[in-house]
């Protein structure tokens, strides 16, 4: 953790330079901001056939940890806001949710 997904509208999914861009940004942000380990970071893009709302929606879901205060993510979540116009043009509407570790179960 912490697990990123990007939902995107399909027909207004960027280029594949893009999206590349983006991960390098996005995995700057999760080990610098967020102290996470590289290995533990997992990024998805899906391509949506989206009802209504922001174009892209980002979701992130993290192991709470006591440096992840609420300062913390504001900044991470306002970087992450600026990346995602940067690469993609679209603004996001994000989503963090953080788990204790007692209750996360994971495999790989």
């Amino acid at each position: 953790m912490p697990n990123l997904t990007i939902f995107i509208q399909a027909k207004k999914m960027p280029p594949e330079a893009n999206l590349a861009e983006l991960t390098e940004r996005c995995t700057a942000l999760c080990t610098d901001v967020l102290r996470a380990a590289l290995d533990n970071v997992h990024f998805i893009y899906v391509a949506a056939h989206q009802g209504r709302g922001h174009p892209a929606y980002a979701e992130i879901k993290y192991r709470l940890e006591p440096f992840r205060t609420p300062s913390v993510m504001d900044a991470f979540m306002a970087r992450l806001d600026e990346a995602i116009k940067r690469h993609t043009g679209l603004t996001a509407r994000i989503r963090c949710f953080g788990y204790p570790a007692p209750a996360i179960y994971a495999r790989n």
